[in-house]
């Protein structure tokens, strides 16, 4: 019996090692393999829930352990002490992780004259950390937290407004984009004049493949000195990881600003939920009057939660595509090509081999992105520098799924403050690097403009 278990592990192992290691077939990357954003972890659902499903091809323990992170991701947390999921605050953004990524997408942004809702604000003051990340604002640290518990002051709301600015296509078409303005109001002590970012929610799905892609394939792809001379310079943002105590390549954020799922997941518990955990020990109130000392010890979310959640968050598959062989989505395609929004949405990436978790192993996937900062112009920038990247720059956002917004969000609110009211406002917000791309959209024709419109509703 002993002598059959060793064989068939050993032949299991042969057997991971070679789906893991198998050649990377460039040729994959034909007209079919558009359907199959993320290879085999591409799941058939264009629906309401087209977001939310795990990987194919897992052993059911796994499955196991990304259902439990589900869960963990859905719970509501409390004040403590409770029986469960308790930490809550003192002071907090939201109650759990999918009120702000709702259904695994994209989060909601405040309309006219409405207070903070589900968008987050990034603040700081000029200047750079210990680890030369932002400069935290005292007394408020480097996240405004818009709620607090019963009987504790939040640290401050922030009223939403905007400008609208008319303008023309070649052909004469109107549009309009609108500006944000931001206003931080009711803070419980005065602050000071600071850096503020808006930032929506991003959607969830698919981050662990991103992960997979190696570091020396984003690092290849950066020309910060555009030596091309294309007009391109993408660069990567080197931040602080808390697990290795030094600076590594960021990937993660609306600016890359952070290394790993395992360090989103923990930092969002600890920033947006007051929840402590091994990675962030510290309440995000310590050191101001909201403080509470800790009622959980030694800190709020355990171990195994917090990795369970990382796991659900590595593991949610990718949505198919839809009408990839209709003519006018070809078009679009080519166009999308042609005006050069390509070369920093990358339709192409491949994940690295790994023989220890297999459904992510040396995969084809188009994501559309390449994972590098890029100087989006004074149109788009916040102003605030985050580690490497400067006030103007943000880290390309991956395209896939994105035509599916309104259909599981309700939305089509895009770009990282969601002030773009639809995908042709989102793309006439770049500037930068993209300002030649732009003006070639306001010179398509109206046909060929829808021609584009449509392709990006077909990821």
């Amino acid at each position: 019996m002993r002598t059959t278990k060793v064989i068939l592990l050993l032949i299991g192992f042969i057997a991971l090692v070679h789906f893991a290691c198998r050649k990377f077939d460039l040729n994959a990357s034909s007209p079919n393999s558009d359907w199959l954003s993320a290879s085999n972890q591409t799941v058939f659902d264009d629906g309401s829930g087209a977001f939310s499903h795990m990987f194919n091809g897992m052993p059911e323990y796994l499955k196991n352990v990304h259902e439990i992170g589900d869960q963990q991701f859905e719970a509501t947390f409390v004040t403590a002490p409770a029986p469960h999921n308790p930490g809550l605050g003192p002071i907090y953004n939201n109650v759990s992780c999918g009120s702000c990524h709702i259904s695994d997408g994209r989060g909601k942004i405040p309309g006219p004259g409405e207070t903070a809702a589900n968008t987050l604000f990034r603040i700081s003051i000029p200047g750079q950390d210990e680890h030369g990340g932002p400069m935290p604002v005292p007394g408020f640290g480097t996240q405004l937290q818009t709620r607090g518990v019963i009987g504790i002051r939040p640290e401050a709301d922030v009223r939403t407004s905007y400008t609208e600015t008319a303008y023309s296509f070649a052909d004469g078409s109107t549009y309009s984009l609108r500006s944000p303005q931001y206003d931080i109001i009711n803070p419980y002590i005065p602050i000071p004049q600071v850096l503020l970012s808006a930032r929506v929610a991003p959607p969830v799905f698919g981050l662990g493949l991103l992960e997979a892609v190696s570091d020396s394939d984003i690092e290849g792809r950066a020309d910060p000195n555009d030596l091309d001379q294309d007009g391109i310079s993408g660069k990567t943002n080197y931040v602080w990881n808390v697990v290795k105590q030094k600076k590594t390549l960021g990937r993660f954020g609306w600016k890359a600003n952070q290394p790993s799922l395992l360090q989103q997941v923990a930092a969002a518990f600890n920033g947006d939920m007051g929840i402590t955990n091994y990675l962030f020990p510290k309440e995000s109130s310590d050191g101001q009057t909201q403080y509470v000392g800790p009622v959980v010890y030694p800190y709020e979310l355990s171990d195994s939660l917090l990795h369970s959640v990382e796991f659900y968050t590595r593991t949610l598959a990718v949505p198919v595509r839809r009408k990839v062989n209709d003519q006018l989505i070809i078009q679009g395609k080519q166009l999308f090509i042609s005006i050069g929004c390509a070369k920093c949405h990358v339709p192409d990436l491949k994940t690295a081999v790994n023989v220890a978790f297999s459904p992510i192993s040396n995969l084809l996937i188009h994501p559309y992105t390449d994972l590098l900062l890029h100087d989006m112009g004074d149109g788009l920038a916040d102003n605030r520098p985050d580690f490497d990247a400067n006030g103007r720059e943000w880290r390309t956002t991956p395209l896939w799924g994105i035509g599916l917004t309104e259909k599981v969000n309700g939305h089509t609110n895009f770009l990282h403050d969601g002030r773009a009211r639809n995908l042709m406002e989102a793309i006439l917000w770049h500037g930068g690097e993209a300002q030649n791309a732009k003006n070639k959209v306001r010179n398509l024709s109206k046909k060929d403009r829808d021609a584009l419109i449509s392709f990006l509703e077909s990821l």
